[in-house]
């Protein structure tokens, strides 16, 4: 256990953990060392939650540069012509299997490394044009959004590109952009989403360090020549520190255990990894030792974004499905589409698809304008909403298709349906959107832990019993002070929508509608904290709740910003404006709907009720 390399030291956290479980504790100062405290202002997301939109960022809505989209539509091109030629998605799903052919072609086109910069070897394209590939690729195969997004969102090229020295980009982004696959390794069979419980060690021996442990659910790890290993490196002083590093699936005492095997995503290469002192140079590891949870959390920040890109297009696809089916398909003398209860469905879809574009390309922009921007609420909130909403549009899209939304592309076409449809595949595929790269109840106590850091910085000190009194109580005086002006503040009206590039007047209604709502999301979130104090963070339901109301401000917004510009784009039809304006004013309906259901629900006696009932049944098991 004696580093070679300094670990840095953690900043103190404003949450008190003197009170919590050793387990608790170890959990909660291993992720607030890894925060990024870099970002000095509020972003636009948090922006929301504080009552106070500022849409520096969001409007005008942003627009991809002509040279940009040029790019990415050569690409994509390619792209699609090659997908259309060279892979049958069905035949991947059915043999579990990803051709040797398709990932020959892939690496060809350069799929393997559309972010690698070019001097490395890769494409070097935009995140946005990125996103557009994975939305692409959602739309088509959700096993080869899975390996390319695996391969360079969370794999070896995204942690190297940020935190990487110039050394071993040189050394291992080349290999990565020709097609070499990489992993990424952090769950274990007894660790989830908390990393204080890893039991893979790296320890120190001369220059190299030693690996010791095993992964599961690496995904890539069956076919992967390079892996991101978080593993502990403990010290004295830092029992849980963690280090990312990159490993040689060809190094000795790496084993492939296992090929793991799912519902959905049959031809995820998916399995379990183990390691058996494997030596590691030093000079593998990413971002300095101790860092690693920080590697991590980053990479998975921006890795988020290509989730919710994959499901837009896979909404994209199911609406253009359900549209053409509901048209044709006749019942009690018309088309279904024309029966209220179809119509519902399919208006609900558009709606959200709109929505989700939106936030996928709005939150791709931010990285383009600054590669080290903080996104991380931003991506976390389209990665919730987008892959719950996506979730519904697949369920929505199969229950309109009745019976051949449940049969298998493969029977449809062998009973002589002129287009069979896949839509039990994506059914299969779809559902892991909302566990991957952090489950939806994940999700949501970490996007509360970030809308409630502006409060916790300015109080959270009155309630830290680690703490001095008469610090607690300077604490109490700023606080007080802060919140005096603060609270009255978020009863007024907010910023004129008109300062603020609207100029039509339906979505300039629907801008003022959504900052109301914003204010009265703020003056909840208070609320809370007086009803709760600093047990909130147990009151994971309201805390969901309130997450969810951001959630649905954060796209609404999106929305109304890219309907904007639509609306002023010279070259679009009245009847496109017409139809975006509808759209718009309809996913404002059902974000009103939802929100307002939140708003009321906030606070319920039968959470309580409910907890009781779990914990009574945890403790006398039937």
């Amino acid at each position: 256990m004696n580093p070679t390399l300094p670990q840095p030291p953690i900043p103190p956290s404003v949450l008190d953990t003197s009170k919590m479980s050793a387990g608790q504790r170890a959990a909660i100062e291993m992720t607030e060392a890894a925060r990024d405290e870099s970002a000095s202002t509020l972003s636009f997301a948090a922006s929301l939650f504080n009552g106070d939109p500022d849409f520096t960022t969001l409007l005008p809505y942003p627009v991809q540069s002509v040279e940009d989209r040029d790019q990415g539509d050569a690409f994509l091109h390619r792209m699609e012509s090659f997908l259309a030629l060279e892979v049958d998605p069905d035949a991947i799903d059915r043999d579990s299997e990803i051709p040797d052919h398709v990932l020959h072609g892939l690496a060809q086109l350069g799929a393997f490394g559309i972010k690698i910069p070019t001097k490395y070897g890769g494409l070097g394209l935009s995140q946005t044009n990125y996103s557009r590939t994975a939305a692409l690729l959602g739309g088509i195969c959700g096993n080869l959004t899975a390996l390319l997004s695996a391969h360079q969102s969370i794999g070896v090229p995204q942690p190297l590109i940020v935190f990487g020295t110039e050394e071993q980009k040189q050394k291992f982004l080349p290999r990565c952009a020709r097609g070499e696959i990489s992993a990424f390794a952090l769950t274990e069979p007894d660790v989830g989403s908390d990393p204080a419980r890893m039991k893979t060690t790296a320890i120190a021996d001369s220059d190299d360090y030693l690996i010791n442990g095993e992964k599961l659910w690496c995904t890539n790890g069956t076919k992967a020549g390079l892996i991101v290993v978080m593993a502990k490196t403990p010290t004295e002083k830092h029992p849980h520190a963690t280090t990312a590093f990159i490993v040689e699936t060809s190094m000795p005492g790496v084993e492939i255990v296992q090929r793991c095997h799912f519902m959905g995503l049959r031809a995820l290469y998916n399995g379990v990894i183990r390691f058996h002192n494997v030596r590691v140079p030093k000079e593998n590891i990413i971002g300095g030792e101790g860092r690693g949870l920080k590697v991590a959390l980053t990479t998975l920040n921006t890795g988020r974004i290509t989730l919710p890109a994959a499901c837009a297009g896979l909404a994209k696809r199911c609406l253009e499905w359900t549209t053409q089916w509901a048209a044709q398909r006749e019942q009690w003398g018309q088309p279904i589409g024309k029966h209220a209860a179809i119509a519902d469905k399919i208006a609900r879809m558009a709606a959200h698809t709109f929505a989700l574009e939106a936030m996928v390309h709005y939150v791709s922009f931010l990285v383009d304008r600054d590669k080290s921007a903080d996104v991380r609420l931003e991506a976390a909130l389209a990665k919730l909403w987008g892959t719950e909403r996506s979730w519904q549009i697949v369920d929505d899209t199969m229950q309109i298709r009745g019976g051949r939304g449940y049969e298998t592309a493969d029977s449809q076409r062998d009973r002589g349906e002129k287009i069979p449809m896949p839509i039990e595949r994506f059914f299969r595929d779809s559902r892991i959107n909302t566990l991957f790269e952090g489950s939806s109840e994940i999700m949501r106590l970490f996007i509360a832990r970030e809308f409630l850091d502006p409060h916790l910085k300015l109080g959270a000190a009155i309630f830290n019993t680690k703490l001095p009194l008469t610090t607690r109580a300077r604490t109490f005086v700023k606080a007080g002070w802060h919140y005096a002006r603060w609270y009255p503040s978020r009863w007024l009206p907010g910023r004129s929508a008109s300062t603020h590039a609207i100029t039509h007047p339906l979505l300039e209604d629907e801008l003022r509608h959504m900052q109301a709502l914003s204010r009265k999301l703020s003056r909840s979130v208070f609320h809370a904290m007086l009803k709760f104090g600093p047990k909130l963070e147990r009151e994971q339901l309201v805390l969901g709740r309130l997450v969810d109301i951001g959630a649905d401000l954060f796209a609404w917004s999106c929305a109304i910003s890219r309907a904007e510009s639509i609306v002023e784009n010279s070259s679009q039809s009245q009847a496109e404006v017409d139809h975006t304006i509808k759209l718009v004013q309809h996913l404002g309906s059902l974000m009103q709907e939802n929100i307002h259901t939140n708003f009321q629900n906030l606070f319920r006696k039968i959470d309580h009720q409910g907890y009781s009932l779990a914990k009574h049944l945890l403790e006398h098991p039937h």
